[in-house]
């Protein structure tokens, strides 16, 4: 989700929560430019079950502690803030480590895809060397961006390139290992660079999915009982597939990932988007439902806009041509966002496309049918768009005005539209709480939202059973809230599933 809990008790654990939730926009590229003379700091606030002992959601923003490594003098800082998965959060460091915490270990899959990290953030076992900048996680799998351009994956292994296990950089395809191999790395919870995985794009198809295993795994009962070491999490483990590069065409540099409940985007720097996992409803934007893609594949997002049904007279009284229509989309993509099963992209011209899933309107096209290709939403072609993120039935984007638009699943108030009504073309989030105020970035976790503003305030909405929108208490809104951060200056906000992280400059 873009790529962010509080019942009674530490609850959490025991409800039954869907597998397909989305993820969001990752790291935001240059959070606090120009405050690198502040000390940066990370709060965070809603239900990370590894957090607290009693499994205790926290209902406001509490800072997170660095690593007593790199909280030392001389040591590391916060660099940036990456929502997280179902269960775990996750951040990258000044150096460029990528750190999670939060996870608990009952939590299953999560536990390992988070590298079974529990209250105090620690380093993810990622190559020695390579240093991350951006990073995403959906449900149980994670994708992170180094300073190169280069995309590493992991987690839930249907979300995960096919590719073969070798060496160092600089031996690529001398060490290949099989899959028992694969899995003792997986088991033992650690990716030296010896077991760090290079896909291929030429890779063999990925595990076939049955409609049985979509179903069987679509719920999933966590419990909340804490298990002995004898009874951790080897079944799941067995379903995890360590770290690996994502092999992409020569010469292509990303710059950007999303996460979905079990599919991938990535943006490159000539705004090409690459799509890759489960595309059922069409979220990988290919034109079918295909139902898993094991390598990159370019996702033809200005190209299909000339063949979309929109016509020119929805265009806001724009007179251009239907055969110009792609310059009217732009000349390349600009912002990724990815839902539990659909998807979002923002052009250079500011236009909107989206694909996948619609049952509930998250697709913004007017009815509740999937959308199997990038199409544009046409009701909102005259306003330009700059920031789009996507929860799991709902979709949120922000206009270069600074306003706020939402569409989709409201169950919760997600949408902010001061009702629990459903949207199926984006609603402009006309509330008292954001007049005066311009959004500059948002954030979506499985059922609630955020932004932040130019003046650097945080407002979340929707879902709270578990704290998740920082105000205090568990209850749900339905217009935007503003969180108190006492004098800390939030710089960038991110979403995980049922928790909300925020990067910040410390008052001293």
């Amino acid at each position: 989700m873009n790529g962010r809990g509080s019942g009674g008790g530490g609850g959490g654990g025991e409800e039954e929560m869907e597998e397909d939730g989305g993820g969001g926009a990752g790291c935001a590229q240059g959070a606090g430019a120009g405050a690198e003379n502040k000390e940066r700091v990370v709060l965070m606030w809603g239900y990370l079950p590894g957090v607290s002992p009693q499994r205790s959601p926290l209902l406001g923003p509490v800072p997170v502690r660095l690593p007593p490594a790199a909280a030392a003098p001389g040591g590391d800082g916060w660099r940036d803030v990456c929502g997280g998965g179902c269960g775990f959060a996750m951040a990258i460091s000044e150096s460029g480590k990528l750190l999670t915490w939060g996870s608990a270990d009952d939590m299953g899959q999560s536990y390992v895809t988070a590298g079974k990290h529990e209250e105090t953030p620690e380093v993810f076992p990622l190559p020695s060397g390579v240093a991350m900048v951006r990073a995403d996680a959906g449900w149980a799998h994670c994708v992170a961006i180094t300073d190169e351009g280069d995309v590493y994956t992991w987690g839930w292994k249907e979300c995960v390139p096919t590719g073969r296990v070798v060496g160092d950089q600089s031996s690529v395809g001398t060490m290949e290992k099989d899959e028992r191999q694969i899995a003792m790395a997986t088991d033992q919870g650690v990716s030296p660079r010896s077991q760090v995985s290079r896909t291929s794009s030429g890779a063999a198809s990925g595990p076939s999915e049955s409609r049985g295993t979509d179903d069987s795994t679509k719920r999933r009962r966590l419990s909340s009982a804490k298990h002995g070491p004898e009874s951790s999490t080897s079944s799941d483990e067995s379903l995890s597939a360590p770290p690996c590069v994502v092999t992409f065409n020569t010469g292509v540099k990303i710059v950007a990932v999303a996460a979905g409940g079990r599919h991938t985007l990535a943006l490159s720097d000539l705004g090409q988007v690459w799509g890759w996992g489960y595309g059922g409803e069409g979220q990988l934007g290919l034109g079918s439902r295909i139902r898993t893609v094991s390598s990159p594949h370019p996702v033809p997002c200005i190209e299909s806009a000339l063949y979309s049904k929109d016509r020119p007279s929805a265009m806001k009284g724009n007179k251009t041509a239907e055969g110009h229509i792609s310059k009217v989309m732009g000349n390349c993509v600009k912002a990724i966002a990815c839902g539990g099963r659909h998807s979002a992209v923002v052009t250079d011209s500011g236009a909107l496309l989206t694909f996948g899933w619609g049952l509930y309107g998250q697709c913004g096209q007017g009815n509740t049918e999937d959308v199997l290709s990038p199409t544009c939403v046409s009701s909102i072609l005259g306003i330009k768009m700059q920031d789009v993120a996507a929860g799991l039935w709902h979709t949120v984007c922000t206009s270069v005005d600074g306003d706020v638009y939402s569409f989709g699943g409201n169950q919760f108030g997600q949408l902010g539209t001061g009702s629990d009504q459903a949207e199926t073309v984006p609603k402009l989030v006309d509330a008292t709480s954001l007049e005066n105020k311009n959004a500059r970035s948002v954030s979506c976790g499985a059922r609630h939202s955020a932004i932040i503003t130019d003046e650097g305030e945080v407002f979340c909405w929707g879902w709270n059973k578990y704290g998740q929108l920082g105000l205090g208490d568990s209850m749900d809104r339905n217009v935007p809230c503003s969180v108190p951060v006492d004098t800390y200056h939030p710089l960038n906000v991110s979403c995980g599933w049922w928790h909300t992280l925020v990067l910040a400059e410390s008052p001293t």
